[in-house]
């Protein structure tokens, strides 16, 4: 069977998940359960935290771009071998956008479509008893959903703790703990989100303070058993009786409703692993460090299943892609905090244009603006790129790019035959200054059937600001 699961959500942004989400994970981790992390929707910064915290590679699932078997499937395939599944929801629980696969890309689709519990947690600034309507509306909002319980945030006093905890377990819902101010634990953040966990200094001290902060406030027996029995049963368990008449107390020495991991663990309509596709080429050079590391784990996965081998290598260490490769793929990252150093990192810029005379060469998002002639850093000072497309971008003057996109190739391409579509989204603060050329796909947002020109593609060339998810 699979492990259990559980979905940390909140009823808006900026409300505690990732304090939260983190802390829990490195405080079973270190009581050696296997914590399988999961990040609702479009997010390639907080997995990296994730893995950090538990020591296992996690996954991204997303309701607006995956088909819900493949949901199913990634969900199954992470938990292979874990104690507990624990999600960490994106923006409020039901915010999403309309068009989507198998939802509208919310993170109550996820917790809907697996049977997750969600732990609430809410931010009570400002706030006394009107903490309960609010959670009254997100509990009820939609009957798929199982409310287990919530976790109170920036509490300033133990009387504002009993003002809105005691209004909202009177709703019938048990609060599991309430975490006071604490600046403390916060974690750096930069333009695009946090800073990367591996540029975050100290970052497994800083872990195991959200650990030991987490245990001294919250009851994190109890929202783990909320996880185990909702695998079985609709109860969720009582959390005002005391830790030691508890009957589902967990301990090392009893794991939640450990999964064998000498096999996968099957999905509910009982296939298994990744729904395979044809992958992109049979051998792929995927650039990987801190300038390159907005790539999506499942897919190297699923095209490893369809027979592919995929291969990393480093441009900040001017490594050059592998020549026996066929397809080199860049990913998005913060190659505008690097640029100096790509520049001056002649072995991989002559390397990726011996690589375009043979192979394929696609990048995305920032992978997208190194392929072009010039990035501009947030200083305005020039840098040159490979110069294998008509682009030239800039970060002096930024603007926001965000949201759900939905690609029609508009040639043929190692990912499809033109007109295949894909599914992803968009997320960055470049300015195009100059882009010209045929586009690689036409593209529109969740709220438009207006398709326009993405990117650019030429001679085995191509890439575009459209991040891949399905």
């Amino acid at each position: 069977m699979n492990a259990p699961g559980l979905l940390i959500g909140a009823a808006r942004s900026s409300s505690g998940k990732t304090t939260l989400t983190l802390g829990l994970m490195r405080a079973l981790t270190r009581r050696g359960l296997r914590v399988a992390p999961v990040k609702c929707g479009p997010d390639y910064i907080d997995p990296a935290f994730h893995a950090a915290a538990t020591g296992r590679d996690g996954v991204n699932l997303d309701s607006w771009a995956m088909e819900a078997h493949l949901i199913e499937s990634l969900a199954a395939k992470v938990s292979a071998g874990a104690d507990i599944v624990l999600a960490e929801g994106a923006m409020g629980l039901f915010d999403g956008a309309p068009g989507g696969a198998a939802g509208v890309g919310a993170s109550a689709d996820i917790a809907a479509l697996l049977g997750w519990p969600v732990v609430l947690i809410h931010d009570v600034t400002g706030q006394g008893q009107t903490a309960a309507a609010i959670v009254r509306g997100v509990a009820g909002h939609d009957a798929r959903v199982k409310v287990a319980g919530v976790v109170l945030n920036r509490v300033g006093s133990e009387r504002h703790r009993r003002l809105a905890g005691e209004a909202i377990e009177a709703l019938g819902l048990p609060v599991f703990g309430a975490l006071p101010r604490n600046e403390r634990v916060s974690l750096p953040e930069r333009h695009l989100g946090l800073v990367q966990a591996g540029e975050t200094q100290g970052l497994d001290e800083r872990l195991e303070a959200l650990a030991d902060f987490i245990e001294a406030h919250v009851d994190v027996d109890v929202i783990v058993a909320c996880a185990t029995i909702a695998a079985t049963s609709n109860v969720i368990p009582d959390a005002s009786r005391k830790r030691s008449d508890r009957e589902s107390s967990v301990t090392p020495d009893a794991p939640v409703a450990a999964v064998d991991s000498r096999s996968p663990a099957p999905r509910a309509s009982g296939m298994t692993g990744v729904v395979a596709t044809a992958p992109p080429a049979q051998r792929i050079a995927v650039a990987r460090d801190d300038a390159f590391s907005f790539f999506y784990p499942h897919l190297a996965q699923n095209w490893r299943d369809a027979g592919a081998e995929v291969f990393f290598f480093s441009p900040l260490a001017d490594a050059a892609p592998p020549e026996d490769c066929d397809l080199c793929w860049l990913p998005g990252g913060y190659p505008e905090l690097h640029a100096g150093r790509l520049s001056a990192a002649q072995g991989f810029m002559k390397g990726l244009r011996r690589f375009a005379q043979r192979g394929w060469l696609h990048g995305e998002c920032g992978g997208y603006m190194v392929l072009g002639r010039a990035l501009i850093d947030a200083a305005g000072e020039a840098h040159e790129m490979a110069g294998l497309l008509e682009l030239e971008t800039s970060f002096a003057r930024r603007k926001l790019h965000l949201g759900y996109r939905q690609a029609r190739l508009a040639a043929d391409h190692p990912l499809g035959a033109v007109g295949v579509r894909l599914r992803g989204h968009e997320f960055h603060y470049a300015t195009v200054l100059r882009e010209e050329g045929a586009p690689f796909a036409l593209a529109r947002d969740a709220y438009s059937d207006d398709e326009r020109p993405a990117g650019l593609a030429t001679n085995g060339v191509s890439g575009s600001f459209f991040h891949l998810l399905a």
